[in-house]
């Protein structure tokens, strides 16, 4: 690499070294380990020259299949100083899930848990998986004692730059196989500048991480510009209601994202209302569309907390536009408005512009976006079709330039020809005191083509029917937007990032009526 352009380089790498050496306090803690910011940088350093001397090379995938903990956010910033392609791997997949984003990316080298190491054993009998170490504990090569291991040199400076891959993100494939987001160093910094600008990071938060980090959100929209930002990241594997309001309470945590499905847990939870959460100052909400009723709850029960609704993708690195604190009340359903390095339109088919109030899909030009999707030529191109990426998001504009989502344009249901978004269904439905959680769905019906379904659980010590709920909603929505079927459910599915899986509702209550 020219001399100069050395100087100029700024990969994520470049920019932790920075941080590393304007910090000095607690930069992350996990399982009783402390690190500071000169410690990960030193730490990922040795690993990367460890995985070198393995073999790997820039531009080599590696695919990391763990839970949350400090070796997983090692190996995630060796690899960005190696120049390795990460590729975070969802560690609820099944072993045919896996072996398919192993294959579809060829992974050089995967670094698991040990306690999933029997996952692997299709793709590796089929010869398509090299298995190098485990994140703790393992026999060969093992992320956290290498981390830990002050006889390797903690310098290492790969000959790479910013338009080099730095993840593979691979989407949920909730409607056809997951595709893999390729991400730039470039784009996740520009990511970061945003992140920084829009949620108000700073050195003196106290962040509970919670959400797993193979999650583009948990990884990209919170934890790394954190660190960047000198934060203190608090993590921890999973986010169980009450072991997140106990260390809240116990470590005076400050900040925490979480999904809708994770507040709704935490407010249902007993101990919301005896903890003392007086240190929160930061509430992040996004992954799916918050019920407005619930955001009045969380809002009115942490009040002078200042909540950000945070949305976007991961092709967009994933935050794309934010509803601040000041403009909650006067636009509590809406996502807000762009981030600092995103440009957003609704466009209906043939790319023109909707007028305010009417519906479109959003499409966004931004310096975050993917390049590609990996090995996908026919998908990169439908996805950049007319020069914006599509998001296959429908939403509205409203006459004060903030964004509303309507739905995903899959969520739409078609009932005899009309069109009913998902969401406005929910939201008379969670207006109900006996609803704690609510997903609304079309199903096959001979008759209506989709009939709507809602998929309803009660709250604790309520009793409610069909002929009760229908009713309720009957005052708030239109005839052709009443539910045909209300289905009773003790919980709802979703995935480890608590993110509400409606096809798996779709899939269990595919059977016409």
């Amino acid at each position: 690499m020219p001399t100069a352009a050395r100087a100029r380089r700024n990969t994520i790498a470049d920019a932790f070294a920075r941080a590393a050496a304007r910090y000095t306090g607690t930069a992350l803690h996990f399982a009783g380990r402390d690190w500071t910011h000169a410690d990960l940088h030193a730490a990922a350093g040795r690993l990367a020259n460890r995985l070198t001397a393995l073999g790997l090379r820039p531009g080599d995938r590696v695919a990391a299949y763990g839970r949350n903990s400090d070796a997983y956010v090692l190996l995630w910033l060796a690899c960005g100083r190696a120049g390795l392609v990460h590729v975070p791997v969802n560690y609820a997949l099944t072993p045919p899930e896996l072996g398919f984003i192993v294959r579809q990316c060829a992974a050089a080298a995967l670094i698991c848990d040990a306690e999933l190491q029997s996952n692997l054993a299709p793709s590796r009998e089929a010869g398509t998986l090299r298995l190098l170490g485990t994140f703790t504990g393992g026999a060969d090569f093992d992320v956290l004692a290498t981390a830990l291991d002050d006889t390797l040199s903690p310098h290492h400076d790969a000959a790479i730059s910013d338009e080099d891959l730095a993840q593979l993100i691979y989407t949920s494939g909730t409607t056809a196989a997951p595709k893999g987001a390729a991400m730039t160093h470039h784009a996740l910094l520009a990511e970061y500048e945003s992140c920084i600008h829009a949620l108000e990071f700073h050195a003196r938060q106290r962040d509970l991480t919670a959400l797993p980090l193979y999650h583009a959100a948990a990884m990209h929209c919170f934890m790394m510009p954190m660190l960047l930002a000198g934060a203190f990241v608090h993590l921890i594997p999973a986010p169980a209601p009450d072991t997140v309001l106990a260390l809240i309470e116990r470590h005076r945590l400050t900040s925490l994202f979480a999904p809708p499905t994770v507040w709704i847990g935490l407010l249902r939870h007993p101990d919301f209302a005896t903890r003392d959460l007086t240190s929160l100052t930061h509430v992040y909400y996004g992954a799916s569309i918050m019920p407005v009723p619930v955001l009045h709850e969380l809002r009115a029960r942490l009040p002078g907390v200042r909540t950000f609704n945070c949305y976007g993708q991961s092709e967009i690195g994933p935050l794309a536009t934010v509803l601040a604190p000041e403009d909650h009340d006067a636009h509590p359903g809406s996502v807000g408005r762009p981030v600092l390095n995103v440009e957003t339109r609704l466009v209906d088919p043939e790319m023109n512009d909707v007028p305010v109030g009417e519906t479109g899909e959003i499409v966004h030009r931004s310096p975050q976006l993917l390049t590609e999707y990996w090995q996908n030529p026919e998908a990169t191109a439908a996805a950049f079709a007319g020069g914006w990426f599509h998001s296959g998001d429908v939403g509205r504009m409203d006459e004060h330039g903030f964004l509303h989502i309507v739905d995903r344009i899959k969520d739409v249901i078609n009932t005899g020809g009309v069109l009913v978004a998902s969401r406005d269904v929910e939201e008379a439905l969670f207006t109900h005191p006996a609803v704690s959680e609510v997903a609304v769905i079309g199903v096959p019906d001979p008759k209506w083509i989709e009939a709507i379904a809602a998929v309803v659980v009660v709250r604790q010590g309520h009793e409610v029917d069909e002929p009760a709920l229908i009713a309720h909603a009957r005052a708030q929505l239109a005839p052709y937007k009443l539910p045909k079927r209300i289905i009773f459910a003790d919980d709802l599915p979703r995935n480890t990032a608590g993110k509400l899986l409606k096809r798996e509702l779709r899939r269990m209550h595919a059977e016409p009526g």
